[in-house]
């Protein structure tokens, strides 16, 4: 189908409201999956294969990258190459109406994972492949919220109309009923590479050779999903951003000392991150 067809997302971002990975996704997730070199495609290509969004240090991928690379680009062919566990669902969002928008025919090739605001990202493409051991993740809009129940009511009603963006893209690209949908949603749906081809999330297979693994890139990944989860733990410890920022640059340098931190219980967050920390030393 052409994503001309598709709808455009509409939607406002409040600050105090930040999107999340999910755990399972970010297990899920092989950052060495990428495309082979030379896999045969004479368009120009964008490579998602990190979060989705900027993360502490200045990573992931933004719409305000994947803007600047289709300018480059101009009026061509793109190919996007996937490989995300998600992250920024309204980054995600933002992204998908750039791609949306590309003048030239967008090809999307997912070439792992692409969950959550990763595979509204994939969405955008005329003409969508996925790897046969590949997986779309499509669930409801998680985030990281703080407060008493009335700011938590507040932030489930701001919420439910992201939902309902979600699914008016899915059953565009699929033709699925918005009921069944919803359904995904809820319940956080696993979609593998056969049953996306056969729900039309995607039209077609990736050739076999279309893809490789690089061994560098699998250590520096589990270094960089530790980080991740500790972000997380701390995040709902109410820690602010800056000063997680802060206090994984210096665990990951091994001065524990200088992770001092003045938001209460913090340091007894610390200690749930020991092993983690080990485990991102070690690679």
């Amino acid at each position: 189908m052409s994503n001309r067809d598709l709808p455009k997302a509409s939607f406002n971002v409040r600050g105090d409201l930040r999107s999340v990975i999910t755990p399972k996704a970010l297990e899920r997730w092989r950052p060495e999956v990428q495309a082979k070199d030379g896999a045969g495609d004479d368009a120009a290509s964008i490579s998602i294969l990190d979060v989705i969004g900027q993360d502490w240090s200045g990573n992931g991928v933004t719409a305000s990258r994947i803007s600047a690379a289709l300018r480059n680009i101009g009026k061509r062919d793109v190919v996007v190459n996937i490989n995300s566990p998600g992250g920024d669902y309204f980054e995600g969002l933002a992204i998908y109406n750039t791609l949306r928008d590309h003048p030239a025919k967008v090809s999307v090739k997912i070439l792992g994972v692409a969950a959550s605001a990763a595979s509204v990202i994939a969405m955008a493409g005329d003409e969508v492949q996925i790897a046969r051991a590949g997986f779309l993740m499509i669930h409801n809009t998680w985030i990281v919220a703080m407060g008493d129940r009335n700011a938590l009511r507040e932030a489930a009603d701001w919420l439910e109309p992201f939902d309902h963006v979600a699914v008016d893209i899915y059953a565009a690209r699929t033709g699925l009923e918005p009921k069944a949908i919803a359904k995904m949603l809820d319940r956080e749906t696993w979609i593998g590479g056969a049953d996306a081809v056969a729900k039309n999330f995607a039209d077609d297979f990736l050739p076999a050779d279309a893809v490789s693994e690089d061994a560098k890139q699998a250590a520096a990944g589990q270094a960089l999903k530790a980080e991740f989860r500790i972000d997380e733990i701390l995040a709902r410890a109410g820690v602010p951003r800056s000063e997680r920022r802060n206090l994984v640059q210096a665990m990951k340098g091994g001065t524990r000392d200088a992770a001092a931190t003045d938001t209460p219980g913090a340091v007894d967050v610390l200690d749930q991150v020991k092993d983690l920390l080990d485990r991102m030393k070690a690679t």
